[in-house]
Parts: C-alpha cells; structure tokens; sequence
C-alpha cells in the first residue's frame, strides 16, 4: 500500500464523534467497538450500499448517536430485536453497547443477504452479543424464541405496518421503540385506523426532527384491515 493510499482521508468529519458522545456518553470500551464498527462499515460501504453517502460526514450523530440514544429509554433491556437492520442502526449499535451486559443479545432480521453479511462480520469484529436472522421481517418472529425486551426498527417501512410486525413480541411482553422522521404525527394518524395504541413520544437528541415511537401495549382494531395494513 502507498503512502498516499494508507492516508485516505476519511469521509466522517472529525468533530462529528465528539459531538455524538457528548449526546450519547458510552464507555471506553464500548467506544472502542464503535470504532471497529464504523471502520468495517466504511470498507464496506465502497462495494455495498449500506447508508445514504451524503449521510457519511455525520456519520456518528445522525446514526450512531441515534441509535444509542434508545438505550436511555429502555436501561434494563437486555434482549432486543431489530427489524431490518441494513446497515446496523440501531441495532449493531445496541450490541456494541451491550457487549458487556450479561444476558444481552440482539436479533438483527435482515433480509437483504449482503447486508445480512456485513451484519456478521460487525458482530464478529466488535465482539458484540448478537444474532442475525436472513429474513423478511414478517417472517421472523417465530424464528426469534425465547423473551425480548424490546423491539425496534428505523427506516424501514411506514409505522402501521411497522407495528403489525411487532405486535406479536409486543403481545409477548415487549416494548416497541420505532424510530421515525418528521412525518410521524401523520404516520399515526394512519396507524390508528389499524391500530388501538397509545404511543409516547420522545424527540430525538441528534435533532433533525427525528421521533421515538415508544408502544407498551398494541390492540389490533380491525383485524381484516390490520392484516392488509401491515403486508409489505
């Protein structure tokens, strides 16, 4: 390797970290899975399409920071299933996080079988409590045995159907986080035509007029309708 090529800048802004756990404080060594973490996503991201590129420069406070921040909202969680992890946010993130916690492990459902291998590999390289399951995410539940704690997912599919998908861990004694953008407030204006829910919402930290959808308890309103609602 060339001396130039061995000093590739990287597209991350060096600020963008400290900022992000000043939001998000995590443990040295938890700050050192993180670091493996983005280090193996970047290599990756050159050959496979796992974060929006214009995203790359903020990479920490807009994914990283936003993932942990779950972390605040469900402290004694140990058991979490993420549901279509893409590129690991939040749920890679979580494990990093967890990685000293006894008992903690996170299902990550991915159906996309590139991704599902980069999955592994994060797992592997960061040494983080985790399962990946290649999956349609409304396919995994059965696959995932044993009690989770929560449930969570982030830019994957419209709310309502997001909650047809976690309603069966909900009904088994999860909480559901789901994390979503400026639209929220009409994503469950919708959600209720499907749904008797009475969500609690949390503003993000990182800002961006992101949201954190918090449901303990979700009651199928028309069950015809909720199956057609949550198909994807």
């Amino acid at each position: 390797m060339t001396k130039a090529a061995s000093q590739t800048k990287s597209p991350i802004l060096p600020a963008d970290k400290a900022a992000a756990l000043a939001l998000t404080p995590v443990s040295r060594e938890t700050e050192v899975r993180l670091d493996r973490y983005v280090a193996l996503l970047l290599e990756w991201q050159a050959k496979t399409n796992l974060v929006a590129p214009s995203t790359l420069p903020n990479l920490w406070t807009r994914h990283i920071a936003d993932s942990l921040q779950l972390l605040a909202i469900a402290p004694s969680a140990r058991v979490w299933a993420d549901f279509g992890s893409g590129g690991g946010f939040p749920g890679v993130v979580l494990a990093c996080a967890l990685a000293e916690t006894p008992g903690a492990i996170i299902h990550l459902v991915e159906r996309n079988a590139k991704k599902a291998a980069f999955l592994r590999e994060a797992l592997r390289v960061t040494n983080s409590p985790g399962q990946v399951h290649l999956a349609d995410i409304g396919d995994s539940v059965d696959r995932i045995t044993g009690p989770v704690d929560c449930v969570t997912a982030r830019a994957v599919a419209p709310l309502h159907q997001l909650i047809g998908f976690a309603e069966p861990l909900v009904r088994r004694g999860a909480k559901a986080l789901l994390l979503k953008g400026q639209d929220v407030e009409a994503e469950l204006t919708e959600a209720t035509k499907y749904w008797n829910i009475k969500p609690h919402l949390h503003s993000s930290r990182t800002g961006g007029q992101g949201w954190i959808v918090e449901l303990d308890r979700i009651e199928r309103r028309n069950p015809s309708a909720t199956a057609n609602g949550a198909s994807v």
